[in-house]
């Protein structure tokens, strides 16, 4: 029987504390004996080698070279999250937030910091819709109106501060580093420039630190960016203070509400870090701990699990497979469109989502031969490549798996003079008005609304997965496919494959709306095919693949560590 909870895994307390007074010789030899034992068991538990996994081998250098300096995984966190901000400004940065998953090994303590972006106090309802009520073509996507206000910045500051070792000025050093020398232009940079080249251009100084002279970089060029390392400097002198107050807060706001944003100071000055309890759950064994509102993963991923609990997918033919995932997909999706959204604004029934007898309910309701068209499901009116992700495990056992996200490639594509800080375009996962799909073809309702100060809703899924004898530590960019990648990965761990599958396997997905299984190039053969269109399914395969999965396996039983790091993207996975 599958078996959820919202609430955080807090495992006793394992360490030893002699009482006061004199104790009698037996008492001690016992209270020695005890610690020799209780050592013995840690010194088991602790990985042979530590890992890291992400999407830049820029930003993995980083975390090993923070590890190796005697930080701890959290330290680590740091320091890749700063790196990618340099040298992935496509996926994430300063200028945008995400979610870190932790888990510290001295006493098995697991949290969420959500650094998730909030809207501006002046955000409105229907900000980004014309005088009929419709959406403005671009109004949430482009430009500094786009833009959350940023919480990767805090989240950085507080990591090191309450979990970390090292000062967050060593952490931050390698990407100081790295903003200064610079990095190279890849294929994948000038594809995701070229694709955003037109609102790059709109910024003199996007256009002037990611652009050569107003075109793409070749390969090869080196972007430097001083003015960014000037700004986490900043950071790491004053902690969060150094980016929400003084001179850094005063030109993000100048420099936004210049070009028609709606920041103010006291925008910045606001902003919080949130600790939330992670979303825990069970699958066939094993124990499943992901992100919570305002992420929408970790739900819709153990609610998708519990369905799936109820099925021996092993047993079932290849169609079958298949078309009960995608069905369950669709449920799933169906129920985050309609109910998720930031915890702090709105109530959510997450005990009925994630009960067993719900998912029993909607497993019974899958038609083995038909599929069941979304809109049937309920009458709910109604985010791609643009992401990051890595894990670190280190050798105490400490582990994260960390989600980060500007949202569209190049966020807004604005960035603020003199900060070197590119903004994210996360206004654009709120849901601008009922029915109306986002840029990822997600819909949604008043519970992901528009509000002053509320986080929109998220796909983003760090992942911790375990059972006796394994640990596992996964996540993936994709925007809307996030979720159904991590399912996909999770069910590759738990039957035992390769962690190198775990990131490599073919992926589809299914998310509710638009009512069409999207599948990569080649992921389904073509007796697949015509078996799932028999039972009425729509096949949207796309010309590209998509995700960059980060993944870290840890064998207990056999004592060795291994990651991966997704052949589609160009990151690299390291075990030290």
């Amino acid at each position: 029987m599958p078996s959820t909870s919202a609430s955080p895994a807090s495992l006793p307390d394992p360490r030893v504390a002699p009482t006061s007074g004199k104790a009698p010789a037996r008492g001690w030899s016992f209270f020695i004996f005890g610690l020799l034992f209780l050592s013995l068991v840690q010194a088991a538990e602790r990985p042979p080698a530590a890992a890291v996994a992400s999407a830049h081998p820029a930003a993995t250098r980083a975390g090993l070279e923070i590890l190796q300096a005697g930080g701890n995984a959290f330290d680590a966190a740091v320091a890749v999250s700063a790196a990618l901000a340099v040298v992935e400004p496509y996926s994430s940065g300063l200028g945008g937030g995400g979610f870190w998953l932790l888990h510290r090994a001295t006493d098995g303590y697991e949290v969420m910091i959500d650094g998730r972006e909030k809207a501006p106090l002046a955000a409105r309802r229907d900000m980004y819709l014309d005088a009929r009520g419709e959406p403005v073509a671009g109004a949430s996507i482009d430009g500094p109106l786009a833009a959350g206000i940023p919480g990767e910045p805090a989240a950085l500051a507080y990591i090191a501060s309450h979990y970390g070792r090292l000062p967050l000025a060593r952490s931050l050093a390698p990407a100081i580093r790295l903003a200064d020398q610079g990095f190279r232009v890849d294929t994948h940079y000038r594809r995701m420039a070229e694709f955003r080249l037109k609102s790059l251009r709109v910024s003199p100084a996007a256009a002037k630190q990611f652009l050569l002279k107003g075109e793409v970089p070749p390969v090869g060029h080196v972007i430097r960016q001083p003015v960014l390392a000037e700004t986490l400097r900043a950071l790491a002198r004053k902690g969060r203070a150094g980016f929400y107050e003084g001179e850094i807060a005063r030109r993000l706001v100048e420099e936004v509400r210049r070009n028609g944003g709606i920041w103010t100071l006291d925008d910045l000055r606001q902003y919080a870090v949130k600790e939330r309890k992670p979303v825990v759950g069970s699958y066939r064994g094993w124990r499943v701990v992901s992100a919570a509102p305002p992420s929408s993963g970790g739900v819709v991923l153990l609610e998708m699990l519990n369905m799936l609990a109820w099925k021996d997918l092993q047993a079932m033919s290849e169609a079958d497979r298949v078309h009960y995932l995608v069905e369950v997909m669709r449920r799933a999706y169906a129920d985050r469109a309609r109910w998720l959204g930031d915890a702090d604004f709105v109530d959510m029934p997450l005990e009925r989502l994630l009960s067993a007898a719900y998912a029993r309910e909607l497993a019974n309701s899958i038609d083995m031969k038909k599929v069941t068209p979304s809109r049937s499901l309920d009458n709910v009116r109604s985010e791609g490549h643009d992401t990051t992700h890595f894990s670190i495990l280190d050798k105490d056992g400490n582990r994260v798996a960390a989600t980060l996200s500007i949202n569209y490639p190049f966020g807004s594509g604005f960035v603020a003079a003199g900060t070197g800080v590119l903004l994210n375009d996360e206004m654009d996962d709120f849901s601008i008005k009922p029915g109306v799909a986002n840029v990822y073809g997600l819909v949604g309702g008043e519970a992901n609304a528009i509000a002053p100060g509320k986080r929109m809703l998220s796909s983003m899924s760090p992942t911790f997965l375990e059972n006796r004898d394994h640990v596992a530590i996964l996540g993936t960019p994709g925007g809307s496919r996030i979720i159904t990648m991590v399912l996909l990965g999770l069910l590759e761990a738990v039957e035992g494959k390769d962690v190198r599958a775990w990131v490599q396997q073919p992926r589809f997905h299914h998310q509710y709306l638009p009512d069409a299984i999207q599948l990569e190039p080649g992921a389904f053969s073509d007796e697949l095919k015509t078996a799932l269109i028999r039972r009425g399914h729509e096949l949207d395969e796309k010309s590209r693949p998509w995700g960059n999965m980060q993944a870290v396996h840890w064998d207990r039983k056999g004592n060795f560590v291994e990651a991966a790091s997704d052949p589609r993207g160009g990151g690299m996975a390291v075990v030290r």
